[in-house]
């Protein structure tokens, strides 16, 4: 299936020529259901042009699809990528009318946005993270009379980033009152210097419409938590990221081995992009629950990466954009009716009963809230059964539920409908890189 252009509705905003510059430029995808027997195959051939690799991958994880591998390459101004994927539950996609919204959405990502959030007024905010923080930060919204609608928040190396939405929680309209946003502003950032984070805690109203979690990893990286040592360390599997120098070809190669989990391509792709590297060739496959990506790139400005000190950075933003995500710990659903001070309430029990907070998502739906929190001790340690279940008495038995972290396996999807990336082994992946070498230059 290829997708057509003729068929598609034209955004009111373009004149003839545009569509024509459009018709010429447009991605062409074509999805593939025979060649595979356990995947369904998304092959996408483009003009070249930067963040090309990340819009693709973003379509894909948005639409809640599991990449089982991915080949790309670059030859001259044409972009061809080849993509391994299924459903949630494993199977290859059948439904015409799902293949036929996955053409249209990789055809148009040229002109592809982000999800609107018009009807809300977005904070951003970074600080030092500690123990309880979260808390207070809901209290002080909940104080001020403003109704979280959708959140998202990390912490990584003792530093956390959140994007929240909100509204006023009696008219539901955004709040364009600018001395409640200063009010709230001020009061967030309060909250956020705590005793010691006088300099780098920061709060503010964001107009920019960017992909969420790729506007998490922007913040993160901009608060510079790569150069930071980890206050909690949850787990000793750190990424092996290392950078070779391919002079002859005028490439630097990275290879990244790590565990596989949820949303290990975009994170890693997202960071590429974002610190200005092109990817001209890759290859990512997995072995077990291990995960191996490689990667051919060079600068924006066609210059592979010329120091140590470059090689260095890039390391340790990968390794960074990787762990960001990698929650350890128990993960608590609570899904109930939407109220005002919900989010307050449910996180001060957390703090009153010693709990961590290092990931959260919130989302709500109507008069329904689905909040996703990952735990653990104050010291980064798995959170003993018994304090669970007493926190799932004080919140509710049927609305808080645990959710174990799933094992990663080539049929295993996280239940958040987030995409899992399984990544063929070692093997092929040096011979692809041998492969790529000789053929390209």
């Amino acid at each position: 299936m290829k997708f057509n252009t003729d068929d598609m509705e034209w955004p009111t905003f373009l004149d003839e020529y545009e569509k024509l510059v459009f018709r010429m430029t447009i991605p062409r995808v074509m999805i593939d259901n025979t060649s595979c027997s356990n995947a369904t195959l998304v092959k996408i051939d483009s003009a070249r042009k930067h963040g090309i690799l990340l819009e693709a991958v973003q379509v894909l994880t948005d639409l809640n699809l599991s990449i089982k591998k991915a080949y790309v390459s670059c030859d001259g101004r044409w972009f061809m990528d080849v993509f391994h994927v299924t459903d949630l539950d494993g199977n290859k996609l059948t439904d015409k009318r799902f293949i036929s919204y996955i053409e249209q959405s990789l055809g148009t990502i040229h002109y592809a946005s982000s999800k609107s959030y018009n009807d809300l007024t977005a904070l951003e905010l970074t600080g030092t993270d500690r123990i309880g923080l979260l808390s207070e930060i809901f209290a002080v919204l909940s104080d001020l009379h403003c109704n979280v609608v959708e959140a998202k928040m990390w912490t990584h190396n003792g530093r956390i980033a959140s994007l929240i939405h909100i509204k006023e929680s009696q008219s539901g309209y955004p709040i364009e009152d600018s001395q409640k946003i200063d009010r709230i502003e001020a009061r967030l950032k309060s909250v956020l210097k705590g005793d010691n984070d006088v300099r780098s805690a920061k709060t503010s109203v964001s107009l920019a419409v960017t992909h969420t979690e790729r506007r998490l990893h922007q913040m993160m990286f901009a608060d510079r938590d790569y150069e930071r040592k980890p206050v909690i360390r949850t787990s000793n599997d750190t990424p092996i990221v290392s950078v070779l120098n391919c002079l002859e070809k005028g490439y630097s190669v990275v290879n990244i081995q790590c565990k596989d989990r949820t949303k290990l391509l975009f994170d890693v792709v997202c960071t590429l992009t974002d610190m200005q590297y092109v990817v001209f060739h890759a290859t990512i496959n997995s072995a077990g629950d291990r995960a191996y990506l490689e990667f051919f790139i060079r600068h924006t400005d066609g210059i592979p990466i010329s120091s140590d000190a470059e090689k260095q950075r890039v390391i340790l933003c990968l390794q960074s954009a990787i762990e960001r995500r990698a929650s350890e710990g128990v993960r608590l659903e609570l899904s109930t009716g939407d109220k005002q001070g919900l989010l307050a309430d449910v996180t001060r029990t957390f703090r009153e009963n010693g709990l961590n907070v290092t990931r959260a998502e919130i989302s709500t739906t109507g008069d329904s809230a689905l909040n996703i929190f990952y735990i653990t001790d104050v010291r980064g340690n798995p959170v003993d059964s018994n304090i669970i279940e007493s926190v799932r008495g004080e919140i509710g038995w049927s609305n808080l539920k645990v959710k174990e972290l799933p094992l990663i396996n080539h049929q295993t999807v996280d239940r958040d409908g987030s995409v899992l990336l399984s990544l063929g082994n070692i093997f092929r992946r040096n011979l692809y890189s041998l492969w790529l070498i000789k053929s390209f230059s």
